[in-house]
């Protein structure tokens, strides 16, 4: 198996002083899929994967489906029925024969449970199939508790409208700074894809302009497998997500890690967005409006 981290996450990981912690716990990272491990990635209505377009611009984008539509063929093996839509971002790159890196996590907020597996994705049978490289699972930390409901008609379902554009609207800024989970997708070259979690209490993501956003980074695993990416290559995608209506809000751009004088306990994250993709109803869960909140979530503090 190779190393779990590279000189990005090396490299965050000697600032913040937690080498010998990420060492420790780069030992659940491995390239096998796990019985308990399949286990739960069947019983998931969606999975979040992220990568990069044909353009090289990274993307994070939401696939669902009915339990069992994700699921392992095999100890390194993964086959995701139906894909990403067509009119996502990522669509023509995962359309490709080629082996694309891909990182992807299945996150279920009924059990506060979330699993990530990196590796490459190729056109399957009946959507995607993918090759693990890394698998391993994450704390609870900073996941929000939903129930889960089924979509109220037919109608409900079905996508609606698509906006696109290379700036936050009003309404879509007023979308970021209500939301209290996002997804990142980061890449390194030579290294793949990483999709991960962030939340937090409402207002814990500022929007400091239409082409700014903002947000702490708060004491995870240690692994530091975003920040490292972020290292080596500033490319980022991210996805919010309105749980209630399905609606998505998928934006990239670049990312850069600000560091206290310490770098050891206080760090932000600001994100300049080059490209914005709003679709209505994209999704069609339906989750919980309103969440139990971890209770992990620190204080939001604005800036200024």
């Amino acid at each position: 198996m190779s190393r779990p981290y590279h000189e990005g996450s090396l490299a965050v990981q000697t600032r913040v002083g937690v080498r010998d912690l990420a060492d420790h716990v780069g030992r659940s990272i491995g390239p096998g899929i796990r019985p308990v491990a399949a286990a739960f990635l069947e019983l998931q209505p969606m999975l979040v994967l992220g990568a990069q377009d044909e353009g090289g611009r990274v993307w994070s984008s939401l696939l669902t489906g009915a339990p069992g539509f994700v699921r392992a063929t095999g100890p390194r093996s993964v086959a995701v029925a139906g894909g990403v839509s067509a009119g996502d971002p990522l669509a023509a790159t995962l359309a490709r024969a080629a082996d694309t890196p891909v990182g992807t996590i299945a996150l279920d907020p009924r059990s506060r449970r979330r699993m990530r597996l990196n590796g490459t994705a190729r056109p399957g049978a009946s959507g995607l199939a993918i090759a693990a490289r890394q698998v391993f699972s994450n704390c609870p930390k900073y996941l929000q508790k939903r129930e889960l409901y089924a979509p109220e008609d037919g109608a409900a379902a079905r996508p609606g409208a698509v906006q696109r554009g290379d700036r936050l609207t009003p309404a879509q800024q007023g979308f970021v700074r209500a939301a209290d989970t996002f997804f990142i997708a980061t890449v390194a070259p030579g290294h793949g894809a990483d999709a991960s979690h962030r939340g937090g209490n409402p207002g814990f993501v500022q929007v400091t302009s239409p082409t700014e956003l903002a947000w702490q980074d708060y004491p995870g695993n240690a692994m530091f497998l975003t920040l490292g990416n972020l290292e080596a290559d500033a490319r980022a995608g991210l996805l919010f997500l309105d749980w209630a209506t399905g609606t998505t809000l998928q934006l990239t751009g670049t990312a850069r890690t600000g560091f206290t004088a310490t770098g050891r306990t206080d760090r932000t994250i600001r994100f300049t967005v080059d490209g914005v993709l709003e679709h209505q109803g994209a999704s069609p869960l339906r989750w919980s409006a309103v969440p139990e909140y971890s209770p992990h979530n620190p204080p939001v503090i604005k800036e200024g």
